[in-house]
């Protein structure tokens, strides 16, 4: 199944809701970074934001992901863009990252720190940053309280730790962080380069795996992953939180 997923994801142009311009947005929070800071991009994929940094910022970005096929696309995609002695890729679980302590100026994490847990990466990641450096992450959350019954039910069995906005600044000052700024990305980002053209590559998918039945369920919900966020996108979103250890 797991190369079911990579098939359903590979040639986006995002593995999830995302633009440039939000991450751009977010970099503006770190005001007092160094020139030239080192930045660890936690679960990068392809590593658009990976460009993003290494250009805003003209940093050394160190981009660690599980699956080796994203990070040889993000070779790729970096020495077309110019990128290449600035970002290094490195295969590595983010449960189990083997970086030195105090060693960056800025950790990144754009919607991958749900798989360990907001909770459980903040506190696993706080020793790899330098004195008054930066913890930004984005974040799948709740932003009505009172949820669609359909998208209720639909988050309760995909992401059931999901919480809300006050959930997650809770979450923050109980590991030790300063929150200095957050904001929700626009829908736009759910659309142009993730939902847009993965919904377009699902017919091809069905008629690949039409004789698989896990693979059909794992398109199937796909699909309504999709559909939940059409009819109810107004009541959740993806919230940046650009964070600093609490002094």
């Amino acid at each position: 199944m797991t190369e079911v997923f990579m098939d359903v994801q590979r040639g986006l142009p995002r593995q999830g809701p995302g633009n440039d311009a939000a991450t751009r947005r977010a970099i503006t929070y770190c005001r007092d970074l160094p020139h030239g800071p080192d930045v660890l991009d936690i679960g990068c994929g392809p590593g658009r934001q990976s460009l993003v940094l290494a250009d805003a910022l003209a940093a050394r970005v160190t981009a660690a992901d599980i699956h080796q096929e994203y990070l040889d696309e993000l070779v790729f995609r970096s020495a077309g863009a110019g990128f290449g002695g600035q970002i290094t890729p490195v295969l590595a679980d983010m449960t189990d990252l083997a970086f030195e302590t105090a060693r960056f100026d800025l950790i990144w994490a754009e919607g991958s720190a749900y798989i360990m847990g907001v909770g459980n990466a903040l506190r696993a990641w706080k020793a790899m940053l330098k004195p008054h450096g930066y913890l930004v992450l984005s974040e799948l959350l709740w932003l009505t309280d009172d949820p669609p019954r359909e998208a209720a039910v639909f988050f309760a069995q995909e992401y059931p730790a999901m919480t809300d906005i006050d959930g997650n600044l809770a979450i923050f000052a109980q590991e030790g962080y300063r929150v200095i700024g957050h904001f929700t990305i626009p829908d736009q980002a759910w659309w142009d380069e993730y939902y847009t053209p993965l919904k377009a590559k699902l017919p091809s998918l069905r008629e690949k795996y039409s004789g698989d039945q896990e693979a059909l369920e794992l398109i199937q919900m796909t699909e309504t992953e999709i559909e939940i966020r059409q009819t109810y996108g107004e009541s959740y979103g993806y919230e940046f939180f650009v964070s600093q250890v609490a002094s």
